[in-house]
């Protein structure tokens, strides 16, 4: 990009390969990987860059950055709220970009993904948005509204740059779509654990195991699990199934909570590894 205080240092791995030795370290620790989401920009994009800050000293292996976005099809009303109110606050996909790169300024050294949909990047430009995420830090991408069918060119770009791209598997797909998603996916695959849109719930859906089963038996990459998971003791139910576990509207409601929301969101975080590291023996 043209202003240099958005270039980092790379280092030797790609993104990929860092996303893939965050979940070999969680599994050489016996649990699961903890992927935090919170969007840019909320509750103001300072307060939104302290957050992230402190997801990763709370403990999360990977954090998603959320990109504001005004047509967030696949996200409930927490999400919704959180990024709307970042998109009045001005919070761009340029704008984005640079947050990314100041999270890397701070010293937050764990996987950065980027999670939103795929009109800002079009506007942006695909190859271009691409050789920024890798020069601001950005290790992988999540869009949300783009299937596999229709992201040639934006897995090349991925590709050239050493970015993962992550696909996100229904719970409703066939086989054949399991086996071409999981085929290509790179640096996981992102199981929705629920038919719907995002947003913390009180119990996981019936089938969950098996539905973990069936994705983990087409693929030797990592399986994350997310939507709808809301406390520790869901965390910990999912990460015996999964390699990883995903959890964003929870730690979005806290992120509101003002003056505590630091607080808040680091004892959460806390509360969530502590619920990992007693998986113990309990994991399939």
């Amino acid at each position: 990009m043209a202003d240099d205080h958005m270039v980092l240092a790379l280092s030797n791995r790609t993104g990929e390969e860092k996303i893939t030795a965050a979940f070999r370290r969680a599994r050489d620790e016996g649990r699961a990987a903890l992927i935090t989401y919170l969007p840019l920009g909320f509750p103001t994009p300072e307060a939104s860059l302290d957050l992230v800050q402190v997801l990763a000293e709370g403990g999360a292996d990977i954090i998603e950055l959320g990109i504001p976005f005004s047509d967030p099809l696949a996200d409930g009303p927490t999400i919704q709220r959180a990024t709307h109110a970042a998109l009045q606050q001005g919070v761009t996909l340029l704008r984005c970009l640079e947050m990314a790169a100041q999270v890397r300024t701070r010293g937050v050294e764990v996987p950065l993904l980027f999670m939103g949909y795929l009109n800002p990047i079009l506007a942006y430009s695909l190859e271009q948005f691409v050789q920024d995420c890798r020069e601001v830090g950005v290790d992988g991408l999540i869009v949300a509204d783009l299937p596999p069918e229709e992201a040639g060119e934006l897995e090349e770009a991925c590709r050239a740059e050493g970015r993962a791209l992550v696909y996100l598997l229904a719970p409703t797909s066939t086989p054949a779509r399991v086996a071409l998603i999981a085929g290509r996916s790179t640096g996981f695959v992102y199981l929705v654990s629920v038919t719907g849109v995002t947003g913390a719930r009180d119990r996981l859906p019936d089938g969950l195991a098996e539905l973990v089963r069936c994705v983990r038996a087409a693929t030797d990459k990592p399986v994350a699990v997310g939507f709808g998971i809301a406390d520790g003791a869901q965390v910990r139910a999912v990460g015996q199934l999964a390699d990883g576990v995903v959890v964003g509207s929870a730690i979005v409601e806290r992120a509101g909570w003002g003056d505590g929301a630091r607080e808040a969101v680091r004892d959460f975080v806390r509360s969530l590894c502590s619920a990992l590291e007693e998986e113990g023996d309990g994991r399939e």
